[in-house]
């Protein structure tokens, strides 16, 4: 059974359609990272699936059921972009406060604030912590009794380098144990290792969705090659750029030269046979490169619509 079916989902507000034919799904112990600008429909997607929504076409099952069953909610978890909560309650009565309403042990409550690193604030008042502390107490307030299916909206907003790393690690440990996850994020760089797929949307139509690797090969996008410590560096840039490739210096004794159409082996062959570099790095598409390369496609495509 996959935790999310999204079959030709259409969604309006009024005479203006915000979503057109989505059809996505995800499974069970799956990590999805669903990306786009703002208007995309990302947010819509996400009230969908809460069930706070009613597709205007198409069907929307959460965990086999429709996501408006309060046992299909009960094993939701959510996170939204702007988390906020009673200001004179401490962190500590917050969450117990969530736990009573997801009828989750109390026991979890202090063992929650400190994995996401609240012990020392627990008994504060909520008006006195930060935006950082206040998302790290919404973090928690997802994830008490160990939901099915967790719905993160930009869950790093806040959160220095050290708390976003802890709440990958999170999200790591919750697939583990079989937890569905949808993350939408702007934050980009460092999301790819912890999501299994990417679904990517532009103007409430999903222009991409697999893995990297599957988007990768589908985009084509070329390798970058960085070879440090390389012997005759000049005579290096010279072939290559004859040769039709771009290719230039990269620090003191270094070259970068970029693989596209398939060139990326020949030009280690070529390069390993040839000369005996200190090191060489391999760069292949980012996150950041594919969103950029499904925005940009998606633009022609619009523009292509305006002049037909």
């Amino acid at each position: 059974m996959s935790a999310v079916e999204i079959q030709g989902v259409s969604h309006c507000y009024g005479n203006m359609t915000v979503l057109h034919d989505l059809n996505l799904n995800l499974g069970e112990g799956e990590v999805l990272g669903l990306f786009g600008h703002n208007g995309a429909g990302k947010t819509t997607t996400m009230k969908l699936i809460l069930g706070l929504l009613q597709a205007s076409e198409g069907r929307v099952q959460v965990l086999g059921r429709d996501p408006r069953a309060s046992d299909v909610r009960r094993q939701l978890g959510y996170l939204p972009e702007n988390v906020t909560f009673y200001s004179q309650l401490s962190g500590r009565e917050t969450l117990r406060h969530f736990a009573r309403l997801k009828s989750t042990p109390l026991s979890q409550v202090d063992e929650l604030l400190e994995q996401v690193g609240l012990g020392h604030a627990v008994n504060r008042r909520v008006k006195t912590y930060s935006k950082g502390m206040r998302q790290r107490l919404g973090l928690a307030q997802a994830v008490l009794g160990e939901p099915r299916l967790l719905l993160l909206d930009e869950p790093t907003v806040g959160l220095d380098p050290i708390a976003t790393q802890d709440l990958y690690l999170l999200i790591d440990r919750l697939r583990q144990s079989g937890t569905s996850v949808i993350l939408c994020s702007h934050v980009l760089p460092g999301v790819e290792a912890h999501i299994n797929r990417a679904a990517i949307l532009a103007k409430g139509r999903l222009q991409a969705i697999g893995s990297l690797n599957k988007l990768r090969s589908e985009a084509d996008l070329p390798v970058r090659i960085r070879a440090s410590g390389v012997g005759r560096s000049e005579s290096w840039l010279e072939r290559w750029n004859t040769a039709g490739h771009a290719a230039r210096r990269h620090g003191e004794d270094g070259v970068e030269v970029v693989a596209i159409n398939g060139h990326k082996l020949p030009l280690l062959r070529e390069l390993l046979g040839e000369s005996e570099p200190d090191d060489v790095e391999i760069y292949q598409p980012s996150l950041e490169d594919l969103y950029r390369y499904y925005m940009d496609r998606a633009g022609d495509g619009q523009a292509a619509e305006g002049r037909a």
